[in-house]
């Protein structure tokens, strides 16, 4: 926690915001991430996530231009709101005395969240009955392998990796969970984009992979599936680590700080 805090002066030059500007924003095209980095994350495939230079630019900024939509904007608002009020999971706790896992509520919330901004379906892992989603699993069960990559000897991954076993295993199986699902919901996507454009019905939001299939033409990427299934996939990947990071930070700051917390129920109020 004191790392964390920045109370070690040995820590404070690694922590400083104006080093992560430096390498993530203003100089980023001085820090390629390479063919080693690739090779870790390669279940990511051509998405944003493995890109370098001048595709990770351009890639990104397509995806911004499309978030920035007002359609998007308008389902992002509806599915937040809609995902809040259907969360009945803190109601029962709170009406049972019961203690929960925070941390895990707001990675299901991201993950549902992520899922459905970008192909419109929800995995429903906010149900009181905090069910296992097949496809959560997939998501955990392919970050916990890239975790392993980092920190295990090669030669041991690879022994793992020729028998099948252990997080090699899991990996395999994870990759192909996160291949069916994707592959289908892409398939049901194109099918709706096509009745939409055949009854020239207007729409009131959009999801990413809604915008990717029908604005490819100005784009100039090529939207098959493999190209929309790394592109989804790269983007649940990013969101949910990040997102449900940061709401866990959140809540822990604000209950070691009362009278943050009594300002913000007074403007909820």
């Amino acid at each position: 926690m004191q790392l964390l805090h920045g109370k070690h002066e040995t820590s404070n030059h690694q922590l400083d915001p104006a080093n992560a500007h430096y390498v993530m924003s203003s100089n980023f095209d001085n820090f390629p991430k390479g063919p080693e980095f690739k090779q870790m994350f390669d279940a990511l495939g051509d998405g944003v996530f493995n890109y370098d230079m001048d595709l990770w630019k351009y890639q990104w900024i397509t995806a911004q231009g499309f978030m920035r939509h007002h359609l998007f904007h308008q389902f992002l608002l509806r599915t937040t709101r809609d995902k809040l009020e259907l969360m009945p999971i803190i109601d029962d706790a709170a009406k049972h005395g019961l203690v929960i896992n925070l941390e895990d509520i707001f990675q299901r919330f991201t993950f549902d969240s992520a899922c459905i901004l970008l192909t419109d379906n929800d995995p429903s892992c906010l149900s009181l009955e905090v069910p296992q989603v097949l496809f959560s699993k997939a998501m955990d069960d392919l970050e916990q392998a890239i975790f392993f990559w980092h920190v295990r000897p090669r030669s041991f991954t690879k022994l793992q990796k020729w028998l099948n076993i252990g997080q090699e295993g899991k990996y395999r199986k994870a990759w192909k969970v996160l291949d069916d699902v994707l592959i289908e919901y892409i398939s049901q996507k194109r099918k709706e984009v096509n009745k939409l454009n055949q009854e020239l019905v207007s729409v009131d939001g959009m999801d990413l992979l809604t915008s990717y299939i029908t604005e490819k033409e100005s784009t100039g990427l090529k939207c098959d599936d493999k190209f929309l299934r790394d592109t989804a996939l790269n983007m649940i990947f990013a969101a949910m680590a990040s997102t449900s990071t940061a709401l866990t930070w959140f809540t822990w700051l604000v209950s070691k700080h009362p009278i943050v917390e009594n300002k913000i129920i007074e403007e909820l109020e």
